[in-house]
């Protein structure tokens, strides 16, 4: 095991389910309802990276996603497909919960994303459906652009007996798209 173990097992999905709960009992349970529907600021993001297969790595990855303008308490709607070199294709849509406090730059964004795998020239990943979870830190400029570092981790979580998990170590941009 790597150790990256805590992010591959799903640790930062359960992190971050942890801490938008927190969130949502502090910043939005006493208001609207905990899980209201609010409308935020909809994003766009294109990030590109390398991908790890069994502790290798197996080549690059283009990951295109788009953060909606709907959120239920702290999490937020998105969608998003990637492509590898290698012909793996995959395409989910999930949550996504962003640790920032008001006055700070810098965040941590956390996504659970369930999805659709096609595997091409690249890994088995032992079935079709595959659920991405993963961690970005980074930086929020003035006008909203932000850049981070993001590590992410795919698996279909045990639904089937073949289950090795496919990670991406990415740089992504994302920007407001009003």
């Amino acid at each position: 095991m790597t150790d990256l173990a805590f992010i591959t097992d799903g640790g930062a999905a359960v992190a971050g389910l942890v801490l938008g709960l927190i969130s949502m009992g502090v910043e939005h349970c006493p208001g609207d309802g905990c899980l209201a529907r609010r409308d935020v600021t909809p994003g766009a993001s294109v990030a590109a990276g390398a991908v790890v297969f069994q502790e290798r790595t197996t080549g690059a990855e283009v990951y295109l996603r788009r953060d909606t303008r709907v959120a239920y308490g702290p999490f937020r709607l998105t969608y998003g497909a990637s492509l590898s070199e290698d012909g793996e294709a995959w395409a989910g849509a999930g949550f996504a919960y962003r640790f920032q406090p008001r006055a700070w730059k810098w965040y941590a964004e956390f996504h659970l994303m369930p999805g659709l795998h096609a595997e091409g020239d690249g890994a088995d990943l032992g079935g079709p459906v595959q659920v991405r979870s993963g961690l970005e830190l980074g930086y929020e400029t003035r006008r909203g652009l932000r850049i981070g570092l993001g590590f992410d981790h795919r698996s279909n979580g045990g639904l089937r007996s073949r289950n090795p998990g496919l990670e991406t170590v990415h740089l992504r941009l994302s920007f407001p798209t009003n």
